[in-house]
């Protein structure tokens, strides 16, 4: 019997290290930990300011793809030197005319890269620049590309249709992260299909350990970006209702982004700078302290008016997993976790009372609480162990793997 020759496969995303994008760590240090060979190749270098802990236990080198402007000559010679190394460059170009310029170089420099090193796959996270980088490079490098859908690749009002039915057609397989981002690819697709494939994101459940939610602090949490489609202006409002009866509670919601002033003036006009604060962005690690004290975690998703949602928020996974009950709207995949009355409360999305309600109900009903967090638990262990669910990901990379191809000395 024949051994299976080892895969090297090149992550391809847009920034790297980004602070929201935990997910992506998690499954490259998951196929690090079963000893599969990574490097990642970033489309451009990053803009937080601060990252998350987790970053410094990748072992994966970063290569940084050249992202500036180049004259015509500049082009020509990339062309020219990639073809060194590929001879397939000159009969692939076809394949970029809807692409960017920008795009087209990085893809020269990512084939070059993919021949030198040997790498015998490559898998981007997004279907958008990243895929499309990763589709031109696979072509010319003669290797196969897979990719990772999630929510604003897909959902958006911007996004072009014919050029991600493209990506699907060449891509050797396409992950994502919800039975519905499935059944949404499969009636815009059709004739794809069977190249979608429902892969949820993990976590490492040894770093999330489950604390029953008992004499907790009466503290709602919450955890994003501050854009429209995490839904936090709903849960103001809905923090409002529970002042006015009475209820008392604190309110924590954490993150940064261009919501920000709004959020706050509307803190403002409901009186409610005492109970509710706007945290910023905070290391993982004070997100878990949080998550371990709070009594109620809260994701209350909407639908943007460009189309933009979530597909399945990591955080909610992270507060299921750490036994903290939690509260979310029916939006997308968030209903196949999030069971009502099993694993959390499940409410309409932009309803303001049923989420005070369902927030007033885990703040005083303790048992009711503990048995949703218990129930959570178990499904975050049979669903979302990040090691399992990286192995169905190599499966994909193994399947289509092909010889390694013969490292150019530099």
């Amino acid at each position: 019997m024949s051994v299976p020759e080892p895969i090297r496969v090149g992550y391809v995303v847009k920034r790297y290290p980004r602070y929201s994008e935990t997910f992506i760590v998690n499954e490259i240090l998951a196929h690090e930990a079963a000893g599969v060979a990574v490097e990642i190749f970033a489309l451009r270098g990053p803009e937080d300011t601060h990252f998350q802990d987790i970053i410094s236990r990748v072992r994966a080198p970063v290569t940084y793809l050249p992202d500036r402007s180049q004259k015509a000559s500049d082009l020509w010679d990339s062309l020219r030197e990639t073809a060194e190394t590929c001879p397939a460059t000159w009969w692939n170009l076809h394949h970029a005319a809807t692409m960017e310029a920008r795009e087209v170089v990085h893809a020269l420099a990512l084939a070059a890269h993919v021949r030198r090193r040997g790498i015998t796959h490559l898998h981007a996270h997004f279907a958008t620049s990243a895929s499309a980088v990763a589709r031109l490079a696979g072509r010319i490098a003669e290797v196969p590309y897979s990719f990772t859908a999630h929510a604003k690749d897909i959902f958006h009002e911007d996004v072009n249709q014919e050029e991600l039915a493209q990506r699907i057609h060449d891509a050797a397989g396409v992950v994502t992260v919800s039975d519905y981002n499935v059944s949404y690819l499969g009636a815009r697709f059709p004739q794809h299909a069977d190249k979608v494939r429902r892969i949820y994101n993990g976590l490492d459940l040894d770093r999330f350990a489950f604390t029953p939610p008992t004499d907790r602090d009466r503290l709602i949490l919450s955890v994003g970006r501050l854009v429209e489609k995490k839904g936090f202006a709903h849960l103001i409002d809905a923090c409002k209702l529970l002042k006015d009866r009475g209820e008392p509670f604190q309110c924590a919601i954490v993150g940064s982004g261009e919501e920000e002033a709004a959020l706050r003036r509307r803190i403002q006009a409901h009186g409610l700078q005492d109970q509710v604060h706007l945290q910023g962005s905070l290391p993982q690690r004070a997100v878990i302290e949080l998550m371990q004290s709070a009594a109620v975690f809260a994701a209350p998703c909407v639908v943007g008016k460009d189309g933009n949602r979530d597909g399945l928020p990591t955080v909610l996974l992270e507060a299921m997993a750490l036994g903290t009950p939690c509260i979310a709207t029916d939006v997308t995949g968030i209903p196949e976790i999030l069971r009502h009355g099993h694993t959390g409360l499940l409410v309409a999305q932009e309803q303001t009372q049923p989420l005070a309600d369902a927030i007033a109900d885990l703040l005083n009903d303790s048992a009711l609480a503990v048995r949703l967090a218990r129930n959570a638990r178990k499904l975050m262990e049979k669903n979302f162990d990040v090691h399992h669910n990286a192995a169905q990901v190599r499966e994909l990379f193994q399947r289509d793997a092909v010889p390694t191809p013969r490292r150019i000395a530099v």
